[in-house]
């Protein structure tokens, strides 16, 4: 995978403006603010292919950017408080209808702030992937921002606080030194290759 190769493809701001699939799809999930673009953005190898804010909520519309020929979907950012009731119902329907959608959708990245316990919203995402029989893994973002004594008691918390976490594979990852890229990067590169052999 040649993730130097990424670019941006297209945003879409309602569900019936996105295309079919035509290639397999890595989305990224989470609360607004949780740093899904700073992550992309490592991962691609880029400073601001996908637009990086200190506000939260402030993508609000899905994000495709292809490399390699696969798509990374940038999804918006759930769960922030200063928007209109409209807006929350849109961003909504266009998160339920991507993921409720025949895609390929080869695996979701639900990102989850290392530093705390994982919202309301978070637990109901999970939930959800998991009925809904969505591979995923969990990305514990933010890692740089914790010494070693509260990452082994966010490890320990995480174990209760998450559904089923004893069975969902956990990446530690850091925008700011790198941490976990490569263990991301890895589990695409697999994911690529178990669906080719499915072919």
């Amino acid at each position: 995978m040649n993730y130097n190769k990424a670019e941006f493809t297209a945003s879409y701001g309602l569900f019936k403006q996105i295309p079919a699939s035509d290639r397999p799809e890595f989305a990224f999930s989470g609360h607004s603010n949780v740093g899904k673009s700073s992550l992309i953005n490592k991962l691609l190898n880029r400073k601001s292919l996908a637009r990086v804010s200190a506000t939260p909520g402030k993508t609000s519309t899905i994000n495709f950017f292809s490399v390699d020929g696969i798509h990374i979907v940038d999804l918006p950012g759930y769960g922030y408080a200063k928007v209109s009731q409209s807006e929350k119902k849109r961003w909504a329907e266009l998160i339920e209808g991507y993921l409720h959608d025949e895609r390929e959708l080869a695996l979701v990245f639900q990102l989850i702030d290392f530093r705390h316990k994982p919202t309301a919203d978070d637990v109901m995402m999970i939930d959800f992937l998991i009925d809904s029989g969505i591979p995923f893994v969990v990305v514990l973002t933010k890692a740089d921002k914790l010494r070693k004594k509260e990452r082994e008691a966010r490890r320990e918390a995480f174990r209760t606080e998450i559904p089923c976490a004893d069975d969902i594979t956990m990446i530690e990852f850091s925008a700011e030194t790198g941490e976990g890229v490569d263990e991301i990067r890895a589990i695409i590169e697999d994911a690529i290759a178990e669906d080719n052999e499915d072919v």
